[in-house]
């Protein structure tokens, strides 16, 4: 199973990225494919956060559509939401540790918890921080 991260998202929505045609074939491609992908919920809250912030985009997207946008992923039947389970707080504090991750960092931490407490493959990604969790096999579709 292929997880998506935030940065993919924002991407595949915001037209005005020089990203957007090749993120946006990927996401769609993996919500049409039929079989089984993810998107963390920290990466639900922080595409919602990042395409209708004012300060990141001008015009910013308003609220109603980024959340059509999400709704509209979320109909793919393979779509998988990643929350936090039993188990999911051990995973997190060991790969915090490994890799003596802290502060704002802990967020990637997170996300490659979920990840991993839900036997996700790989996590399509831009940032390369999540290099600091060698067991998540991470790969940036977009190149």
């Amino acid at each position: 199973m292929i997880a998506v991260d935030t940065h993919i998202l924002v991407y595949a929505h915001r037209e005005d990225s020089p990203w957007h045609q090749k993120a946006a074939e990927r996401v769609t491609g993996l919500a049409n494919a039929g079989g089984p992908w993810a998107i963390p919920w920290p990466c639900v809250h922080e595409f919602l956060s990042i395409v209708t912030h004012p300060k990141i985009y001008l015009p910013p997207t308003p609220l109603a559509t980024a959340l059509a946008a999400m709704a509209a992923w979320q109909k793919s039947p393979g779509l998988r939401l990643l929350g936090e389970g039993p188990g999911y707080f051990e995973k997190l504090a060991a790969l915090a540790t490994a890799g003596k991750i802290r502060g704002p960092r802990i967020h990637d931490a997170r996300i490659a918890a979920l990840c991993l407490h839900h036997g996700v493959k790989k996590l399509w990604s831009t940032d390369r921080d999540f290099s600091a969790f060698p067991t998540l096999a991470c790969e940036n579709p977009l190149v």
